[in-house]
């Protein structure tokens, strides 16, 4: 059986615990689409555009990983694209409360479509775009929790500030 999957998030900014989970993913679906969400209520680090790139620039090496951005309900955006799974990964058990609610409405408007809960390898387990943001600005080292490419465009946004 062929399964194509959304992976939905805002990225802000993607990490090497997205990036792992994308990867698995990639193993586990035909199809993998990551996709940006356009959230105006967020004050986000990148715009949607510059997420995108980066995204699709850390994962050009697979073949079966698309990105694509969405507003609205994510049940929805997966029904356009045909997909029937959708991923989400959870790093700690709280994470794990919000997740769960979110599968089960999700579940509830969009029953043929199953949510499946991966962990992120341990070492990115603590690892969050939030904090990470955090803590880059205040000058610390995040060489090792996001792609390269992402780290570069950190730095640069940093220095435009």
């Amino acid at each position: 059986m062929s399964v194509k999957a959304l992976y939905p998030g805002t990225f802000d900014p993607p990490t090497n615990g997205h990036i792992d989970l994308i990867q698995r993913g990639a193993k586990l679906f035909e199809h993998l689409t990551v996709a940006v969400l356009i959230n105006p209520i967020k004050n986000p680090l990148f715009t949607v555009e510059e997420r995108v790139v980066m995204l699709a620039e850390a994962t050009a090496s697979l073949g079966n990983v698309s990105v694509a951005t969405f507003d609205g309900l994510m049940v929805d955006f997966a029904r356009q694209l045909g997909a029937t799974a959708v991923l989400r990964g959870i790093r700690a058990i709280s994470d794990y409360e919000h997740e769960f609610q979110m599968a089960l409405m999700n579940r509830r408007l969009a029953p043929e479509i199953e949510t499946v809960f991966l962990q992120p390898a341990g070492r990115y387990s603590f690892v969050s775009s939030r904090m990470l943001k955090e803590v880059f600005s205040f000058g610390g080292d995040v060489s090792g929790l996001v792609p390269p490419n992402v780290l570069k465009r950190l730095k640069g946004r940093m220095r435009e500030k």
